[in-house]
């Protein structure tokens, strides 16, 4: 994912500001590290020439075992190159119990 972003792509994930692909490879990997069999669904919002803004939703497990529902908005913005400049994404995240799992296989 971080070799689709600019080298000084920008991005903020809930409460964190990440510049860079090195902080972005970095964060990517922690998240892949505490967040568990991800399922994710995402929803085109609208779009323009150059940038994208997405609905998501998304399940997922903790190392404790408690599952998380994560939802929210997402803004893209694109370079000329295609690669993404910046990325920014506001969450919430809701525990849930694993019966009530919408996003399953």
């Amino acid at each position: 994912m971080a070799l689709a972003c600019t080298e000084d792509s920008e991005w903020r994930n809930r409460d964190v500001f990440l510049r860079g692909r090195e902080e972005i490879r970095a964060f990517q990997r922690e998240k892949w590290r505490r967040e568990l069999d991800y399922r994710l669904r995402k929803e085109l919002w609208t779009y323009t020439d150059h940038r994208i803004s997405v609905r998501f939703t998304y399940e997922w497990h903790d190392l404790a075992g408690q599952w998380w529902r994560s939802y929210g908005n997402e803004q893209w913005e694109f370079a000329a190159d295609g690669l993404m400049r910046r990325r920014y994404a506001s969450i919430n995240d809701s525990a849930i119990a694993e019966h009530d799992r919408q996003l399953t296989d």
